[in-house]
């Protein structure tokens, strides 16, 4: 099938899924558009493994319960779009279920950001690091939203702001050895659960930037590199 025969299929397929999940709340329309959208881009790019049930999960899940997560992940590439510069990694993309920038909407300096099932700022794809921050974190990100649909961004917010506010508090009444920032990061965002399994998929359970003596010390999953 060539690239725009499975980018018109899978944007046919995407706009029916995501209407008929969107009409359950009243928003049909734009449910589908997101759809549609979602499935003309993936498709042109061929991401999705079809022949997998893994694949065709994550297209089903991208276009139903994860549509709210996958309109972040258009956002992020209307914003590829407009730099310019995005550095696409079609390896690493290609019937992998997601989307890889080097750049795109990067949020972070050094740090990859996942919007839906689009990585963004992996950074230098060339050193094998990176390459595994993609597989073995960021990846762990997407099902995670595909997982846990429209909670995912609630959860995860909601534990950065409640998270910020003991890091502030701990930081205040115990931790004041350390600097103050320090603290509230690791309490906000490496302490965060779906962080926190992130880092243990990826073999980095606890990660050097965070607080000593902070948290468990063991990881709460086994690494993907323990299976392989």
């Amino acid at each position: 099938m060539t690239p725009a025969a499975e980018a018109a299929a899978t944007a046919v397929a995407g706009a029916a899924l995501a209407g008929a999940a969107g009409a359950l709340v009243g928003a049909a329309v734009p449910a589908a558009v997101v759809g549609g959208l979602n499935g003309a881009i993936s498709g042109h790019r061929g991401i999705y493994d079809w022949r997998s049930v893994k694949g065709a999960s994550a297209f089903a899940l991208d276009s139903t319960w994860a549509l709210g997560t996958t309109t972040a992940g258009l956002v992020a590439h209307a914003v590829a779009a407009v730099r310019g510069d995005a550095q696409y990694s079609g390896a690493l993309s290609r019937r992998a279920n997601r989307h890889v920038y080097g750049r795109g909407m990067a949020i972070r300096r050094g740090f990859a950001t996942t919007f839906g099932n689009v990585v963004n700022g992996a950074g230098d794809l060339a050193r094998a690091r990176r390459v595994k921050l993609v597989t073995d974190h960021e990846d762990v990100h997407i099902w995670q939203a595909r997982a846990f649909g429209p909670l995912y961004p609630t959860l995860y917010l909601g534990w950065m702001v409640v998270g910020g506010a003991g890091g502030a508090a701990l930081w205040a009444l115990r931790r004041r050895d350390e600097r103050f920032g320090r603290v509230v990061e690791s309490v906000a965002y490496y302490l965060n659960p779906f962080e926190y399994w992130a880092y243990s998929r990826d073999d980095h359970w606890p990660p050097k930037q965070m607080v000593r003596a902070l948290g468990p010390t063991r990881p709460m999953v086994r690494s993907f590199a323990s299976f392989r």
